[in-house]
This record gives C-alpha cells, structure tokens and sequence, in this order.
C-alpha cells in the first residue's frame, strides 16, 4: 500500500476517533471534551492503525 493511502487512512482514523470520544465524552459528562484529550486519544489511535497498514500487503 503506499505511504499516500497510508497517511490518509490513518488521519481519517484520528479524526474519527477524535470525534466519537468527543460524542461519547459530551454524552457521559455533559460537557465538551478538553482539545488536548481529544488530540491524544487521536493520536494514540493512529500508532495501532499505522501498524496495521503497513502489514498490510498485496496479494498478487
């Protein structure tokens, strides 16, 4: 797979995550999730899926 689909595949997962924990976080305390808690989770979310991809091969 190349770095392009890569990258983006990982950046539309932090997104996601960033938003679902924001929905989740509002849903439970009422209140709007710090940004740097957001980033985090996202960003932690992109090491597992990063990794995932780059095993990903082709099969021919």
């Amino acid at each position: 797979m190349p770095i392009w689909q890569r990258l983006l595949i990982t950046f539309a997962v932090m997104l996601l995550t960033s938003y679902l924990v924001g929905l989740l976080w509002h849903w439970l305390f009422n209140s709007d999730i710090p940004s740097y808690l957001s980033g985090a989770v996202g960003g932690l979310s992109a090491v597992p899926t990063w990794e995932f991809l780059r095993r990903i091969r082709p099969k021919h």
